[in-house]
C-alpha cells in the first residue's frame, strides 16, 4: 500500500480539529487524535511534534478559513453590516473556531499561538475600518480597533453561547429565526458604526 503523506496530514488535522473543539487542549489525547484519523500515534508526532504545536496549527488553519471566507479590505456605507452578517453566518456554520478560541483563552493564558501573524490579520481589519472612518463612512468617535472587536463579538457570540441565544430568543432551529438574527446583527453593526 502506497502512503500519501498529504492525505495523512489532512486526516490528522481533521481529527485534531474535532478533538480539540470537543475537549480543549488539556482534555485531548494524541492517542485519540490518531485513532480518529486512522493512523498510529507516531504519525501524529512525526507530522506535528507536540500537542501544543498541533493545537496552534489547527487554530491557525481555522483562522485562515474564516479570513478567506469573510475577507474585508474596504468598507462601504452598508459594508460593516454585511461583514457582520457574513461573520455571523460563518460562525454558525463553523462553530469550531469560536470553541477553539475559547479553549485557547481558558488554557493558554501565557502564550498566544502565532501571535504576530494573527495580529497582522486583525490589524488589516482595523486599517479598513480606519479608512472608512477617515472617509466619513463610519463613526470616528469609536476607536477603530474597539469597533472591529465589537463587530466580531456581535457576530460570533451566537455561536459561542447558543444556549443563551435559545433562552433569550427562542429556538433557532428554523431558517426564519436564523434570518431574523442575521438581519439584527447586520442592522446593529450598521447602526453602531455609522457616522453621525
Amino acid at each position: 500500500m502506497v502512503r500519501d503523506p498529504a492525505e495523512t496530514k489532512r486526516k490528522i488535522l481533521h481529527a485534531a480539529t474535532a478533538e480539540f473543539t470537543e475537549r480543549g487542549l488539556a482534555g485531548t489525547r494524541m492517542e485519540a487524535i490518531a485513532a480518529r484519523a486512522g493512523v498510529n500515534k507516531e504519525r501524529v508526532y512525526s507530522n506535528y511534534g507536540t500537542k501544543e504545536h498541533l493545537f496552534a496549527v489547527v487554530l491557525g488553519d481555522e483562522l485562515e478559513r474564516i479570513a478567506s471566507a469573510v475577507p474585508i479590505d474596504t468598507i462601504g456605507a452598508d459594508g460593516v453590516g454585511e461583514f457582520a452578517a457574513r461573520c455571523f453566518d460563518y460562525h454558525l456554520d463553523h462553530p469550531e473556531l469560536v470553541r477553539l478560541l475559547h479553549w485557547e483563552a481558558l488554557e493558554r493564558t501565557e502564550e498566544i499561538a502565532d501571535e504576530a501573524i494573527r495580529t497582522q490579520h486583525y490589524q488589516r481589519k482595523v486599517a479598513a475600518f480606519r479608512r472608512a472612518q477617515a472617509a466619513g463612512i463610519l463613526d470616528d468617535g469609536i476607536d477603530a480597533a474597539d469597533m472591529v472587536f465589537m463587530v466580531l463579538a456581535l457576530s460570533a457570540w451566537w455561536a459561542a453561547v447558543p444556549q443563551v441565544a435559545h433562552m433569550v430568543g427562542g429556538p433557532s432551529s428554523d431558517s426564519s429565526a436564523r434570518q431574523r438574527r442575521r438581519t439584527s446583527v447586520a442592522n446593529a453593526a450598521r447602526k453602531m458604526c455609522a457616522a453621525p
